[in-house]
């Protein structure tokens, strides 16, 4: 059979291959990419709950959490499952958000065919919709996958709806109204699907008549129709309004007054529609100027704005689909245009992900309409087609390479915005992972002089300087994010831990005391108010607290380390390296718990078992003093004086301070000068 033959007997099945073969064609690298430390660890990789894979305290947990100030409990149910089917292998997430993207470029060719009938024009929409480079972040980022899901039963809805528009019925209006719950459940987004629901009675489903005398007859029929759908939509909004004000990501009316609102909302539209038709400059963070908007940007937008609704409103008529794809794109992206201010961002690539469609179907349908006209051939909409894809496909790929892992992100984020305090932010954590402490204050002091008003980037100097027990200055930097946000429960815990390592304990306590005050289901405070008792070798106290942050935090790393320090300092060894053991399950990258676990299978006994795992310790950082200082410990009882004394030096110089080693290694050189080591 050839390729025409089986074209033209086939041509659904056409286009649907052509659609998954180009979708997983420029996606394919993702499957390689890591976590994004930037809302993937609120998401996935340190939510306790998550981490626990599918449970029934989990779902409970999910069905009640306003975790980042929103209520999508089917959102973190999909992240269970995935931990659940791949642990915390960042592939398998991945995975995941590309199937629902391809499933959602399917829905939406579907869709559009089933209202059309146009196969090849809704086959191009689709295309457009799954190769675009601004939708690059929707599915590249785990965390997103809010974006990709809520999309999912977007269409599911629509498809519902179109069933119930040809065969009206209770069961299908029912039907309806459960799939769009299951959609707001996912993502708030989709409040403003009722409207999408109206434009569609306009086109392509012809419900609201051929002139403006049956569309005034109809229009109150319809609109009724769509009330149901709105008691869930107010539901949501209202707990959604309730739990971005608990988390402070409500921007106050102070800081990005009215004006400044509209302002950006306006410019931002306008951008989206430049991103469109010219993707680049792209980025994961475009932070909001504030106050310091030009005027002459926002009055070109606006004026194109104004330009292309004068356009839609002379043709609307005669080219419907103008009306819908323009209404769809300017309502569709209404509640993210920013003029209830969430985050510190002026706009978002991931906030476009439905609104383009309607873009999109303008493009199509007007482009095909205007060959038509010029009695163009059929053959010339497919190189028109291949002309708009390729170089999208080119670009999305070079997109796509950004998102590999945090640090590629946000340096590209600096390329296209020097002046970006988040992303400086974002890098200075990933320098303090590697344990790069002059590189990561240098990102916190140049995001602060960015923003001087950036909370998060003080609490995060103050981190570093308390890492190199430079405690006055850490004191100075968390005492400023709490003049910047006094509810910080972060800053409160960090000013405390401040004190703990002074041995002030009571003052240490009274702080973690006030973070649970703000916040009681903050599980750091009660696993450090653990650590102040078991400073004082409270450790039957302490443990208890231990106890409780592990009810809030099941799978927390800080809460089992450090709950099998106070089982190693009270002899019950077995336990303590269960515990140990489970920690380092939960962290695999992080050697504390290896290096505890070491020095628990030693004081068991297990000095060999306890050499291997410090030694692995030492292979995954070895910039960890501890490591080194425990197995000189191991080598000193196994009597291998060289290797102690090796392994003590090893320690004092990665920090020179340390008395353990100082103490133990001058004890071995002295023996030895006296003749006593052999």
């Amino acid at each position: 059979m050839s390729v025409s033959t089986c074209i033209s007997r086939h041509p659904v099945a056409v286009a649907a291959l052509l659609l998954i073969a180009s979708t997983l064609l420029v996606y394919a690298p993702i499957i390689d990419f890591q976590f994004i430390n930037y809302d993937d660890n609120i998401y996935v990789t340190s939510n306790p709950w998550v981490k626990q894979g599918l449970s029934w305290q989990g779902a409970r947990w999910a069905m009640t959490a306003l975790e980042g100030g929103a209520w999508h409990p089917l959102t973190w149910l999909s992240h269970m499952l995935d931990v659940q089917l791949f642990g915390l292998n960042p592939s398998g997430h991945h995975l995941t958000n590309l199937l629902l993207h391809l499933a959602n470029v399917l829905l939406l060719f579907g869709v559009l065919q089933r209202m059309t009938g146009e196969l090849w024009r809704s086959a191009l929409v689709a295309a457009l919709f799954a190769l675009h480079p601004l939708n690059m972040e929707s599915v590249a980022w785990v965390a997103e996958r809010k974006n990709v899901l809520s999309t999912l039963f977007w269409l599911l809805t629509i498809w519902a709806y179109v069933s119930y528009v040809r065969k009206p019925g209770w069961q299908r209006s029912l039907g309806v109204l459960g799939v769009f719950v299951l959609g707001l459940m996912a993502k708030p987004m989709l409040v403003t699907l009722p409207c999408a629901l109206l434009l569609l009675d306009y086109w392509p489903l012809g419900r609201l008549g051929k002139d403006w005398r049956e569309f005034r007859k109809r229009a109150p029929r319809l609109v009724v129709e769509k009330l149901p759908l709105l008691i869930p939509v107010a539901a949501i909004s209202v707990v959604t309004i309730k739990g971005q004000s608990q988390v402070g990501a409500l921007s106050s009316w102070e800081w990005i007054p009215l004006g400044t609102r509209v302002g950006n909302a306006v410019l931002a539209y306008g951008l989206y529609l430049k991103k469109m038709v010219w993707p680049t400059d792209l980025a994961i963070f475009y932070p909001h100027p504030g106050n310091s908007l030009a005027v002459w940007p926002i009055a070109l937008a606006g004026l194109l704005l104004v330009i292309l609704s004068l356009g839609v409103w002379w043709q609307g008529q005669r080219f419907r689909y103008l009306v819908v794809g323009w209404c769809w794109y300017l309502g569709t992206l209404f509640p993210v245009s920013g003029l209830v201010q969430v985050g510190g961002q002026a706009m978002a690539d991931r906030y476009t992900y439905i609104p383009l469609m309607g873009l999109f179907i303008i493009t199509v349908w007007g482009g095909a309409d205007m060959m038509r006209h010029r009695r163009c051939r059929g053959e010339w909409f497919m190189v028109a087609a291949l002309c708009m894809l390729m170089p999208l496909t080119v670009l999305s790929r070079v997109q796509l390479s950004y998102w590999r892992n945090t640090t590629a992100l946000f340096e590209h984020a600096l390329l296209v915005n020097p002046n970006n305090a988040v992303a400086h932010d974002v890098l200075g954590l990933e320098s303090m992972g590697k344990m790069e402490f002059t590189q990561a204050q240098q990102r916190f002091m140049e995001a602060i002089k960015i923003s001087p008003k950036y909370a998060n980037a003080y609490n995060h100097l103050g981190l570093v300087l308390l890492e190199q027990e430079r405690f006055d200055e850490a004191v100075e930097r968390f005492t400023q994010t709490l003049k910047l946000n006094p509810d910080s429960v972060d800053a409160l815990n960090n000013l405390g831990l401040v004190w703990l390592k002074q041995g002030s304990f009571r003052e240490a306590a009274l702080l973690f005391s006030q973070a649970l005050d703000v916040d009681p289901d903050y599980a750091p405070a009660y696993g450090n108010m653990g650590l102040v008792l078991a400073a004082q070798e409270r450790y039957e106290e302490a443990m208890d607290w231990y106890d409780q942050g592990l009810e809030l935090a099941p799978d927390s790393y800080d809460h089992l380390n450090n709950l099998g320090l106070a089982l190693m300092a009270t002899d019950r060894l077995n336990q303590a390296i269960a515990h140990f053991s489970r920690a380092q399950k939960v962290n695999p990258m992080n050697v504390e718990a290896y290096a505890n676990l070491g020095l628990a299978l030693a004081k068991a006994g297990r000095t060999e078992e306890a050499a291997l795992r410090l030694s692995q310790a030492i292979e995954i950082q070895p910039q960890f003093a501890q490591s080194y200082y425990y197995l000189g410990l191991v080598r000193n009882t196994q009597e291998r004086i060289p290797e102690a004394i090796e392994n003590y030096r090893a320690a004092l110089e990665r920090r020179p301070n340390h008395p353990g080693a100082r103490q133990k290694l001058n004890l071995l050189l002295q023996e030895r000068e006296e003749g006593k080591l052999h």
